[in-house]
């Protein structure tokens, strides 16, 4: 029996598991169509550009309903959807439907927690077990990270990526040029792009994190002219009123999971984007208490480190 995915959405906004057969089909389903597009993916406006979800399953129901259901609004998110919080399995599996429902109107963008190596650090691996048994669906969403695409450009001009730019990457052509159908690597173009940060510095510099680099106005600049940009849109740090512009806004950091890992206290918001370019930040906090089913039980404590 083919699988029905519009039931299979239902099924997830009320936070409830489908089977692991259902999910290895859509897992299926998901590759064939994210495998499709291009490392420089170009998606029209208007569009809702969103950051870091971090399985805070209930804050990305409280984004659709600030936002706007899809396919109602077109959305742009910059990736890091697992991990950290109590339903990365519930978060991850409906941001797939929605995509395999609605391909030409939900877009993804890869992660650095879109890894096998992270989430098998920080709570994605852990809550797979949890909730199946074994391991066997960690593997089959595994198995989606590695397709989805590392970058996309709205309208022709703002450039949306996880993390940032890098050193070795000049041109849309030299993203294209990379095979991103792997585990993340540990450095070269397609970490960075997952891992670096912008800062007040001149050119680039040394990331604390450990990989990727951080980079300062003058490559932004020199990034946006060279490709025909007027904004790089990217997540992948936490900003407690949600949204950051840096460099003249050229640059602009969204974050999308409010109240983070449950005790921050931040805002989020999301990026509208309209059919003129015109930009138009929504903020909102945390879905309240009375709309959330508490976890099953407490998760083990993961390192306390914030990536």
């Amino acid at each position: 029996m083919p699988l029905d995915v519009n039931k299979l959405i239902e099924t997830l906004r009320d936070c409830t598991l489908p089977s692991e057969q259902e999910v290895k089909e859509l897992c299926e389903k998901a590759r064939e169509i994210i495998s499709l597009e291009d490392n420089v993916q170009f998606v029209p406006a208007p569009c809702t550009i969103c950051g870091d979800l971090h399985g805070q399953f209930y804050d990305l129901l409280e984004l659709f309903r600030v936002g706007g259901e899809c396919p109602n609004t077109n959305y742009v998110f910059l990736g890091d959807y697992v991990d950290r919080g109590h339903y990365s399995v519930e978060t991850f599996l409906l941001m797939m439907a929605l995509k395999v429902r609605f391909p030409k109107r939900i877009f993804m963008i890869r992660g650095n927690h879109e890894s096998r190596q992270i989430t098998q650090v920080y709570g994605f691996y852990d809550e797979c077990l949890q909730k199946y048994g074994s391991a066997d669906v960690w593997a089959a969403c595994a198995s989606v990270f590695d397709t989805i695409t590392l970058s996309i450009v709205v309208e022709g001009k703002v450039f949306c990526v996880h993390g940032g730019l890098s050193p070795s990457l000049d041109s849309f052509e030299d993203v294209r040029s990379i095979n991103r159908v792997q585990e993340v690597p540990h450095e070269g173009p397609m970490c960075d792009l997952l891992w670096s940060d912008p800062d007040e510095i001149d050119g680039w510099g040394v990331s604390p994190r450990g990989a990727g680099y951080v980079f300062g106005s003058s490559i932004c600049r020199q990034f946006n002219h060279r490709n025909g940009t007027t904004l790089i849109a990217r997540a992948h740090q936490l900003v407690m009123e949600g949204h950051k512009y840096q460099f003249d806004e050229q640059l602009v950091t969204v974050w999308s999971a409010p109240n983070y890992c449950y005790r921050c206290g931040n805002v989020a918001s999301i990026l509208e984007v309209n059919e003129n370019l015109e930009l138009n930040f929504k903020s909102f906090e945390a879905a309240p208490q009375t709309h959330r089913t508490p976890p099953e039980r407490p998760e083990r404590q993961r390192p306390d480190y914030f990536i």
